[in-house]
């Protein structure tokens, strides 16, 4: 998905953007946690009692109408917009990395600025304060509940195909993220849900027990099989970052109208 240097213009980018962004139709997911129930022993939650006990926690979200991006966000797009680079000089598709959660809502506001929508974030100082405006019109991250759902596409398994099909792991990415787009989508024609990188949430993971912890999703290229899938779920530290860890961008229905 090459981004072209556009200057001063705004609505080349802006359309070659919404072409990108695939609807997904309203509908309920349900989500799955498996709770360790024994207290952490550390304040900064690197430790925990090895032996606790876990128990399964689950619940049902209504997703409304939004709409998603059909790749994560690459190296071009992100340093396009955050002015780090000249455009010309990434000339490649491999999905941004080493970006925290902080990093992510950024982009996402001004990508917003850029391109004349409302942004969606206002970023507090402490990360757990920030605040995400459901009535603006810009640029976010999934929450949890719609990454779930739009990975799943309709289909009830781990996967909505054989992994060497649609996912960068341990066993077929070469020790490295691959460029996007180029294994097979999910039904909705949604690409790399599962493998190549993890994929920032917004949501808080559990704050009675994680703290300010973020979620992130889907697997990455550093993973083995199982640790890619439709529900596979982690949680960091918002200003956490590594190289197999990045994030997709979605819109709420009122930046386009009605489905």
């Amino acid at each position: 998905m090459p981004i072209q240097k556009y200057g001063s213009d705004r609505e080349p980018i802006l359309i070659e953007l919404m072409n990108m962004m695939v609807p997904v139709k309203e509908g309920t997911v349900e989500l799955r946690d498996y709770v360790n129930t024994d207290k952490w022993v550390s304040s900064d939650y690197k430790l925990s009692n090895p032996g606790g006990h876990k128990k399964v926690i689950t619940r049902t979200e209504t997703i409304e109408l939004f709409y998603v991006m059909k790749y994560p966000v690459t190296q071009q797009l992100y340093h396009f917009v955050m002015n780090e680079e000249e455009i010309e000089l990434i000339s490649n598709n491999l999905p941004i990395t080493g970006v925290s959660w902080l990093d992510a809502i950024v982009f996402c506001n001004e990508l917003s600025r850029m391109l004349g929508k409302t942004e969606c974030y206002t970023i507090a100082s402490e990360s757990v304060n920030t605040i995400y405006n459901k009535s603006a019109n810009g640029f976010r991250l999934l929450s949890d509940a719609e990454w779930q759902y739009a990975c799943k596409a309709g289909t009830a398994g781990h996967r909505y195909a054989g992994i060497d099909q649609i996912a960068w792991y341990q066993g077929n990415a070469n020790g490295s993220a691959q460029q996007v787009g180029q294994l097979l989508p999910n039904p909705w024609g949604l690409f790399d849900m599962i493998g190549n990188v993890w994929e920032w949430c917004w949501d808080l993971y559990d704050t009675q027990r994680y703290g300010n912890y973020r979620v992130f999703r889907g697997g990455s290229w550093a993973e083995i099989e199982n640790n890619c899938g439709s529900t596979s779920r982690r949680k960091s530290m918002p200003d956490f970052k590594i190289d197999d860890l990045g994030f997709r961008i979605a819109l709420s229905t009122r930046s386009f109208g009605p489905i």
